[in-house]
């Protein structure tokens, strides 16, 4: 528990300093218009380095949480898997398929905020094109990786709201987040195609608004007393009632 609880703390303060780098980037830039230009349109201009070490450091920040996914559950979360194996009594079957299930979906988040890291991580090591010039390659993968990136994290917010004490305030903020995260991201679509990039820089950063909000209340809940660790296997049987 003790190491869960510090990891959060630690990205936590990781996601802190990103936004704050973020903000002086931003404020260090006086010709560009956050409107309609997107945040790595700030980064490739002439003080935007400060961006790009923003970004990688919400890389390293998301990444600090991926080991603690799996251990996050409520206090009286479900019984371990060889405990419900030991199981007797009618109930025993559902119970083990629920435990292997929400090892599942504890699993998929894992690789699913890997998958955020590892995009973020892509889009601070290769930058953008400026604004008014023709992509390139590295501007292509820039965007694709930002792409993946938007779109595995609300996922695996969603997979972690499941695991959480039902109603707790946590749960209801990832499920929030998650929807608002979807929403902006076809809204944003939308406005990359037929909407002519209208308020394209704007939307996009709601949505990195968002999806930072989604990744506190994860460091937030992990560097929480909420948390508890779940075993690998108890040494005495439980019946299941």
């Amino acid at each position: 528990m003790p190491a869960i609880r510090n990891s959060g703390a630690l990205a936590l303060g990781g996601i802190v300093l990103a936004a704050v780098l973020t903000v002086i980037g931003h404020a260090g830039v006086s010709d560009l218009d956050p409107v309609s230009l997107t945040v790595s349109d700030y980064a490739v201009s002439d003080s935007g380095e400060i961006i790009h070490i923003a970004m990688l450091l919400l890389a390293a920040a998301s990444a600090v949480l991926i080991p603690t996914l799996g251990r996050l559950s409520p206090p009286d979360g479900p019984r371990s898997v060889t405990a419900t194996r030991r199981a007797v009594g009618p109930k025993a079957g559902r119970a083990f398929g629920t435990a292997t299930s929400d090892g599942g979906r504890g699993r998929a988040a894992e690789w699913l905020l890997a998958v955020w890291a590892g995009g973020l991580l892509v889009s601070g090591l290769v930058p953008t094109n400026p604004p008014g010039t023709e992509m390139d390659t590295a501007a292509y993968v820039h965007r694709y990786a930002s792409v993946v990136a938007f779109l595995a994290l609300p996922i695996a917010g969603w997979l972690l709201a499941a695991r959480l004490p039902a109603g707790t305030r946590a749960g209801r903020w990832l499920r929030a987040l998650t929807v608002t995260s979807l929403l902006l991201a076809v809204v944003m679509a939308w406005s990359a195609y037929p909407g002519d990039r209208a308020y394209y820089g704007l939307i996009e950063r709601a949505l990195i608004l968002a999806e930072v909000a989604l990744l506190t209340v994860v460091a937030a809940y992990s560097s929480s007393w909420s948390i508890s660790w779940r075993p690998a296997s108890v040494t005495e049987p439980e019946r299941l009632g």
